[in-house]
């Protein structure tokens, strides 16, 4: 990963319906979750939905696939972790005390 990707995908989930939609999804497993659900739990209108998503899906934290007549959405596991991996590269100087559930010691 390099800078520019960490800060699309940083960008992409720095707005309050974006990261719900983005955590909902991370909830929901690989399966996803169709469109309409995620607008229902979250109580966000469909227009709003889907430039949400599509911010979401450029910045490669989310794919979609259509099943039938519907489009399901589901996290970018691979991509999330890669930011994850980015941002706690070399944390701490290595001490592992200050990020344990991280692995702060291996390199990435």
């Amino acid at each position: 990963m390099n800078n520019k990707t960490a800060v699309t995908q940083l960008s992409a989930i720095a707005q309050e319906a974006r990261l719900d939609i983005f955590r909902l999804l991370v909830q929901a497993g690989a399966e996803g979750l169709p469109a309409g659900a995620i607008g229902e739990q979250l109580k966000i209108p469909a227009s709003t939905l889907s430039f949400h998503l599509k911010e979401l899906s450029h910045a490669g934290l989310i794919s979609s696939r259509q099943v039938s007549r519907f489009i399901y959405y589901s996290a970018n596991y691979e991509s999330m972790n890669a930011l994850l991996a980015y941002l706690t590269k070399n944390c701490c100087a290595g001490q592992a005390v200050c990020c344990p559930d991280l692995n702060c010691n291996s390199e990435k």
